[in-house]
């Protein structure tokens, strides 16, 4: 660039000695933008042909691209049961804690509710579940969403599920109290107890998952959390995982629930 612009000032000086002083300045600088322009435009290269994010609103295209693949690879799990969330699920061993079983993990990190209803349909496994466990709003509230309007998503999200799968048992985890968020215990408990009371109504189930997570003095048990205070470690997990395999122990047998159907 800078070397373009001597040439151009050189050249142009020379001829400047056969125009007044006014054309001579305009030469000048219309003679150093074209030379500075042809230098500074960029060749094509490797930048311009990459590809764009398919889905630059939201976060997770990779993470939904890899649940889509996991579907097509291999025989699909029959009878399952559905883990669907944000990381709560992503990071809970769900083969290892229901080894009896077979699962399917649809969980991935800093999900909202929002965001599992916009990729719905790519979460849902290729063959229907024999039961869905859903965890998920915890992040709505984080990021300043309602109270309200975290109830209605949930909702929502809990009625496509039974309308998709209807003899599917379905059940939704409350939100859980953590050591980093326990400013948001009120509002979690105001999602809680709206979400609760159409568990009937809407045929689903509601497990309260945040109890077994206090400790005596009804604060978080740091004990049973990673050191960000916002995940469960293992022990935790050991309490999700008692309270779900309850659950999943009193449902149907397979066999009858395709009866009953």
């Amino acid at each position: 660039m800078r070397t373009a612009n001597i040439i151009c000032a050189r050249s142009t000086a020379i001829k400047a000695t056969a125009l007044d002083g006014r054309k001579a300045l305009a030469a000048l600088l219309i003679a150093c933008a074209a030379s500075a322009s042809a230098v500074a435009a960029p060749p094509p290269g490797p930048a311009a042909s990459l590809a764009p994010n398919a889905d630059p609103a939201f976060p997770f295209s990779r993470e939904i691209d890899a649940f889509a693949r996991a579907n097509s690879a291999g025989l699909p799990v029959r009878d399952a049961t559905l883990f669907l969330g944000s990381s709560s699920i992503r990071l809970w061993d769900i083969a290892g804690s229901f080894h009896d079983i077979g699962t399917v993990n649809r969980g991935f990190g800093g999900a909202t509710t929002a965001h599992v209803l916009h990729y719905y349909k790519r979460l849902l496994p290729p063959v229907p579940p024999r039961s869905v466990v859903v965890y998920v709003g915890e992040n709505d509230l984080a990021a300043g969403t309602s109270p309200e309007a975290v109830s209605r998503d949930i909702l929502t999200l809990l009625k496509k599920l039974r309308a998709d799968y209807p003899r599917a048992s379905i059940a939704w985890l409350s939100l859980k109290p953590s050591p980093i968020r326990w400013t948001l215990r009120p509002k979690m408990a105001q999602v809680n107890a709206a979400v609760a009371a159409r568990a009937k109504a809407e045929g689903f189930d509601y497990l309260d998952v945040g109890t077994v997570l206090l400790a005596r003095d009804g604060l978080p048990d740091a004990s049973l959390f990673r050191p960000d205070g916002l995940h469960m470690n293992a022990r935790g997990y050991q309490r999700w995982t008692g309270l779900v395999d309850n659950w999943l122990d009193h449902l149907p047998p397979v066999a009858s629930a395709r009866n009953a159907s």
